[in-house]
């Protein structure tokens, strides 16, 4: 070149970029001496073997600037096409609308931005840079309306792991030219990735799902609250423990209601208390709020034979006081509460229940209106039959019992004439003030006073255990006494042969 062997020169430079095609420099310096000649065909060829080989970014980027000093602004526009097929990358797509903003050619500028989108939205680990860039040209043509649903697009589109960047942005934007509701909707897309966050490192820390739901309930939106829900309920507890599933059963029972109050679908809400009844591992604890709340939803639905269904199902799987009988009284049904206390009582331990027998009282008075009071009497000797339990086979449960009594007693005296107060009156206990030592860690610190319970069958015991140790006693000196006498006679007997 320095002289001026033109010819010899092209041919060291086409070997050159022959041999070594990758190398930039080589394809950038033959460029440069054809340009200098003045060759702009030349260059323009040389750059099109160039780009044969799919070279990197700054490359193509050369040619277009190339095609630029000379004002070519269509052959620019068709490298760029080339160009974000063989680098479809966010910053390609970008230099790509800068061009066509540049020449103000608007239209083709939000064409390019909505081709990237499509390209790039689902896959591409940059693609909030070129939603924040698509929003950016959107204020700029004074479209915010239309900037604010690029940003909302993206957000939905992009992973939550992904998306503080564009979150921070929008919140910026609403700041500046969004209204108050506006900028309410950003903070609640930043919480939005906040508890994402939460509950994608620990999905099975219920408290972080409930503050999501409160979060998408303020919002109001029905198929994003049920989203949540759905994905929460789906993270059961990994031991089958009830106090692991407290707070689990509180989120199906926030459904529940929510489908109820809020949403109005009561077909939903039966299906959400059915999936969480059936879920429950019964077998080894249960929920009876739960089975409340499925039957109280029925009797609000006026469907009193479904809640009799459920509540005779909890009987059966998981008995407990709470569940069946206050309905039945409610609803005036007095046989059939008559009958859940004898079931209550056959399938359950007495001593678990014995305090809640005398509840007998108050729904025995509503069982009684309207009926035979003799029939009634009868009914309410189940008292009998928890006092018997107490004295064989809880005799240490002493105040129970006598708290037993006395409600018992308190009933029979209700009955006026109908009643037999003697009968427990008989079995009514002494209360005796008695004094034990108190212990502490370090010894003996005092005493305190309490209260004892002497029943009848226990002042009778001592007097019979008395009469018959002393009875023993006589039989053994009786026995004794008849020893001595044959001893007495065998040695008189020995005595009278001696002399003999």
């Amino acid at each position: 070149m320095r002289n001026k062997c033109i010819n010899h020169a092209r041919n060291v430079w086409d070997r050159a970029v022959t041999l070594l095609p990758r190398v930039d420099q080589l394809w950038l310096k033959y460029i440069h001496m054809e340009r200098m000649l003045g060759n702009v065909a030349g260059a323009r060829q040389i750059f099109e073997r160039w780009m044969r080989w799919m070279p990197d970014r700054e490359a193509w980027l050369s040619y277009i600037n190339f095609e630029l000093s000379f004002n070519e602004v269509e052959r620019a526009r068709k490298i760029f096409e080339r160009f974000v097929q063989c680098h479809p990358k966010a910053e390609a797509w970008i230099r790509y609308a800068k061009l066509e903003m540049k020449n103000g050619v608007i239209d083709r500028c939000r064409n390019v931005y909505e081709r990237a989108v499509e390209k790039l939205a689902d896959d591409d680990e940059e693609a909030e840079k070129i939603f924040v860039a698509f929003a950016e040209f959107e204020v700029l043509c004074k479209e915010h309306e239309r900037a604010r649903c690029v940003y909302k697009f993206a957000l939905d589109h992009v992973p939550e792991d992904r998306a503080e960047y564009l979150s921070r942005k929008l919140m910026e934007f609403e700041k500046q030219y969004g209204s108050g509701e506006q900028i309410e909707d950003a903070m609640v897309q930043k919480k939005r990735i906040v508890y994402e966050d939460k509950v994608g490192r620990k999905p099975l820390k219920y408290n972080n799902w409930f503050r999501y739901i409160q979060l998408e309930e303020s919002v109001g939106n029905k198929e994003r609250i049920r989203e949540i829900y759905e994905r929460a309920i789906a993270y059961i507890p990994l031991a089958e423990e009830k106090q692991k599933w407290d707070r689990y059963i509180y989120l199906w029972i926030k459904y529940a209601l929510y489908e109820e109050l809020d949403a109005e679908d009561m077909e939903r809400t039966r299906n959400v208390y059915r999936q969480c009844l059936k879920l429950i591992p019964h077998k080894k604890f249960s929920f009876a709020k739960i089975w409340l709340l499925a039957a109280q939803f029925e009797i609000r639905e006026l469907n009193l034979k479904g809640a009799r269904q459920i509540l005779g199902n909890a009987i059966g799987i998981a008995p407990k006081h709470k569940a069946y009988i206050d309905f039945e009284i409610s609803e005036g049904q007095y046989e059939r509460t008559r009958n859940l206390y004898e079931r209550l009582l056959n399938r359950t331990n007495i001593r678990k229940y014995g305090l809640a027998l005398p509840n007998l009282r108050l729904p025995g008075k509503q069982i009684w209106k309207g009926r035979n009071y003799a029939c009634c009497v009868q009914e309410v000797r189940l008292f009998e039959k928890a006092i018997n339990y107490y004295t064989s086979a809880a005799p240490d449960l002493k105040e129970e019992r006598a708290m037993l009594l006395e409600e018992w007693l308190n009933m029979e005296v209700s009955f006026g004439d109908l009643g037999d107060a003697s009968l427990v009156q008989t079995k009514l206990p002494k209360k005796l003030k008695k004094r034990r030592q108190i212990v502490a860690k370090d010894g003996p610190v005092g005493f305190e006073e309490y209260v004892d319970y002497l029943f009848p069958e226990e002042t009778q015991t001592p007097t019979l255990k008395i009469l018959e140790a002393a009875y023993k006693w006589k039989k053994r000196k009786l026995s004794g006494e008849e020893k001595v006498s044959s001893d007495e006679d065998k040695v008189d007997k020995v005595s009278s042969d001696s002399e003999d």
